[in-house]
């Protein structure tokens, strides 16, 4: 579908700027009602994929690539998510000016290939469409970015390559290790743990096949997720990005690392995964910790809800190396969850911006570059009030739910790690209520009052996020009954390693 809406913008004249945006919207619309139908039909028992949701057809034959796509309870919450984020970002690129058929051809694009990762069964697809969103993402961030938002482009391009390459490797790895066969691709097939003996033969060492190539899969997403150290990419990337395109970023492109763990890596290497849980808890512990010290040194509003989300898909990988019930569709829930709490901050960040040019909480030079928002914008502060204590886990709103979890999933087995993730919630709490503070509370700064309040449109795109964050914060389990099984399953399967 996204497709053929790309299609439709390169046929339509460029003057025709109006029809341009109203295609884009109706075609995400339809995607959307289309995700609705899938989850409709979705049968929440089955913990594999789904007969009738499954696609396979002979695409390269001669190396046994097929053109293979199915869905899941993992995959499904992502469809849903990345659907429905697309929908709002194209209302809220209402107003950009520069190029505008280019924008829309690209922002459909990228979904497509976004939708491709997820539904991916085959790792030569999964690889390509992989890649190929770099290409979308590059222009997006490259043309109607910010001031150095080459630099930007650039540096996301080349540490999400990097990344690639090692998934490349590991990919042509299993290629030759499963004999080039039939199902030398197929991600279904490769899993359950089948590579526990084999070993490789690395600068004259025989090493274990399953831990080295489980390390360059590992690598490969962690730079996607971020995880540290690989985030460096991510401050950039957000500050110099137009606004929709740093909620896709946030929202559903960060998550295709955490897809890619429980999709790739820990199903084909679950013996390694096991290995290396300590090191992922840690490795997480550090995301939540430093993202959230990070945040709460910016004075740049967007760079401070960048690095918060550094700090909460932290909590995304503990629950992930906790590899236990609760801790998976914790991580699960919360890469949901995440998705819309701070895509809400990003598009609020975004209206702001279009009425002030410019994000500083406190200048360079020292002075105030917002206050008494609050008197000033009621209705954006509601929606603001909303967002922020969703991101922040608050018990009654979405974030609460998952991190809940996954403290529930990983305290067992790794305590320590536990008491000091806390501490990450604390300082989230701090960063956030400071952020808001500054922003909205005392006198209301001369620049600040020839502001206006949210007009029809913006509350219309804000409008299903927040209903989103309240009702599965007060009932979250549409979301957990539909990955349970496909959750249950993966964790099966690691117990026996």
């Amino acid at each position: 579908m996204p497709m053929i809406g790309v299609l439709g913008v390169l046929l339509l004249p460029k003057a025709k700027e109006t029809a341009i945006r109203v295609w884009s919207l109706i075609n995400t619309v339809i995607t959307l009602v289309l995700s609705g139908c899938l989850y409709l039909k979705f049968d929440n028992t089955v913990p594999g994929m789904q007969e009738m949701f499954t696609i396979k057809k002979a695409w390269i034959p001669q190396f046994n690539i097929f053109y293979h796509l199915g869905v899941d309870g993992i995959s499904l919450p992502m469809v849903l998510l990345t659907a429905l984020l697309f929908a709002i970002c194209i209302l809220s690129s209402w107003t950009v000016k520069k190029q505008i058929k280019g924008y829309f051809a690209l922002l459909l694009m990228l979904q497509s290939t976004v939708f491709g990762v997820f539904f991916a069964l085959d790792f030569f697809l999964f690889y390509v469409y992989w890649e190929v969103m770099l290409i979308p993402m590059f222009f997006l961030i490259g043309i109607w970015g910010g001031e150095n938002r080459e630099y930007a482009a650039v540096k996301f391009f080349l540490y999400t390559f990097f990344g690639s390459i090692l998934m490349l490797v590991g990919m042509v790895a299993l290629y030759f290790v499963t004999g080039q066969g039939v199902d030398s691709f197929n991600i279904l097939a490769l899993s359950g743990g089948k590579f526990v003996n084999e070993t490789v033969e690395l600068f004259g060492m025989a090493l274990p096949f399953a831990k080295v190539f489980f390390v360059a899969l590992f690598i490969g997403f962690a730079i996607k997720v971020p995880v540290f150290p690989f985030h460096t990419w991510l401050p950039h990337a957000h500050v110099q990005a137009p606004t929709a395109i740093s909620v896709i970023l946030a929202g559903v492109l960060l998550k295709m690392g955490t897809y890619g763990f429980l999709r790739i890596a820990f199903p084909i290497f679950p013996s390694a995964s096991v290995y290396f849980a300590d090191a992922i808890a840690w490795l997480g512990l550090i995301n939540v910790i430093y993202g959230a010290f990070c945040a709460m040194a910016q004075n740049d509003v967007k760079k401070l809800v960048a690095y918060s989300s550094v700090s909460h898909m932290g909590f995304v990988m503990l629950g992930l190396a906790a590899m236990t019930v609760q801790g998976m569709n914790g991580a699960v829930l919360q890469m949901f969850n995440h998705g819309t709490s701070t895509a809400m901050m990003f598009l609020l960040i975004g209206i702001l911006y279009e009425r002030s040019h410019h994000r500083w909480i406190v200048r360079p030079d020292g002075t105030k570059g917002f206050g008494g928002l609050y008197t000033q914008l009621p209705k954006y502060s509601i929606v603001f009030i909303i967002a922020m204590f969703a991101s922040m886990g608050l018990p009654g709103l979405s974030g609460f739910i998952s991190e809940a979890l996954i403290f529930l999933g990983i305290y067992d087995r790794f305590t320590t790690i536990t008491v000091i993730a806390v501490l990450g919630l604390l300082l989230g709490a701090a960063y956030l209520l400071w952020m808001f503070k500054r922003m909205f509370f005392g006198e209301v700064i001369e620049e600040n009052k020839s502001y206006t309040d949210m007009n029809a449109r913006e509350i219309f795109y804000m409008l299903p996020l927040c209903v989103a964050v309240i009702v599965f914060g007060i009932y979250p389990s549409p979301l957990l009954n539909m990955m349970k099984a496909s959750v249950g399953k993966l964790v099966s399967l690691l117990a026996t390693f």
